[in-house]
Order: structure tokens, then sequence, then C-alpha cells
């Protein structure tokens, strides 16, 4: 989409000033804190703001298909950030944090191993965005895999990392009805589901090929 002329933004990272920041905490994750000043839409620079970042970095996520049996993978575990809410245990796409000198394509191969025990094949890119850029810097990679569903069950995951992961595999129709009722609650999951569902036909024709 073309954006007209007054809707194009016209700001760099030129325009933000960093006075300070401050680690508040370090653990499995960061917060920093932020003191920055930046220039305004109607001109000259804004009052200085204080923001508190939780420090995430960059992650990738895949959604493993089948285009044989039209199928997905998908894995459940429990989540911190979920346990006092309804449900802890989340239905979810493989993913996992890219460290630094790794790239996002490997990063999901991998995890597809040590969360579902299956290997891809073809790979896709859907989309990157920031799932809370309001306070958090993670931004997330989002793919489609070519896998055989057929190899893809049991618990898997970590010892070390504390993971404990179940697998499904479930018809791609099945998967898109749990984003229709809100069986899935993240956001990688649905957006991968989605796009899917808009393109599972075509990939059903090329990576049969």
């Amino acid at each position: 989409m073309q954006l007209s002329d007054n809707q194009e933004s016209k700001f760099t990272p030129k325009d933000v000033e960093v006075l300070s920041k401050e680690t508040l905490f370090k653990g499995f994750f960061s917060m920093v804190k932020y003191r920055f000043k930046h220039k305004l839409f109607e001109g000259g620079w804004s009052q200085t703001i204080e923001r508190e970042m939780f420090d995430r970095g960059h992650a990738a996520a895949l959604l493993p298909y089948d285009p044989v049996t039209d199928q997905v993978v998908i894995v459940e575990q429990i989540r911190v950030g979920c346990l006092e809410h309804e449900n802890p245990w989340q239905m979810e796409i493989v993913a996992g944090i890219i460290d630094k000198g790794e790239v996002a394509e490997d990063v999901v191969r991998r995890e597809a191993v040590e969360e579902a025990g299956i290997s891809v094949a073809d790979i896709e890119k859907v989309t990157s965005y920031y799932p809370s850029a309001g306070g958090c810097s993670e931004k997330l990679d989002v793919y489609v895999g070519k896998v055989d569903a057929t190899t893809a069950h049991g618990v898997h995951g970590l010892d070390h990392e504390g993971e404990d992961i179940r697998v499904h595999v479930v018809s791609r129709e099945q998967a898109y009805e749990w984003v229709v009722d809100g069986t899935f609650e993240n956001g990688a999951s649905i957006i991968a589901l989605q796009w899917l569902e808009l393109n599972h036909q075509r990939l059903r024709s090329e990576w049969q090929k």
C-alpha cells in the first residue's frame, strides 16, 4: 500500500536522542530503563520520556505443515506469562530465541527438532513483527515449513531448560477452527495459521512437486 505524502514517516533513528540507558535487572531476560527525547510530528522536540523496556531480543517461529496430508504440527507447553490466567498451558507453533550470530531459518529448523522431533524441508517466510513494541524489544520472524507430519509425536524439550512439550498433529481445518474459537492465544500462531489458510493451495502445489 502506498502512503500519501502526509502519511509517510519522515523520521529516522537520528530523530531520537537517548539521554540514558540503565539496566534495572538482568536474569533470564533483562529490564532496561530509557530516558529519551524525540522529534514531534508537528515540529519541535518532546519532553524527556522515561520508559522501562523488557529486553527480549530477536526470536523466530515456524508453523510445521505437511502438504501431503494437509496437517499441521502444534506444540503445547506451560507459559509463565499465563500462570495466573485461565490456562497456563498454551497451544503454539514452534519457536525459539535467535542467539548472536545465528540465522532465523536455522533457529526454527533446530527448534522443530527440539520441540517436536521433526525435520523441516522447504521453508517460506510469512512476516516479521513486534509483538508488543510499547514495552518489549522482541521482534519475531514467522515462517511456515514443509514437514512429514507422520514423524511428529510424543513429548519433547530440553531437560536443562525445563521444557515439557507435547506434540499435536491436527488437520489444517481443525487448527484454523482453533484460531476462530480462541484456542490459540498467541500472535505468531494466529498469524501463521491465518496465512496458511490463504496460501495452502499454492503451497500444496509447490511442495508436492
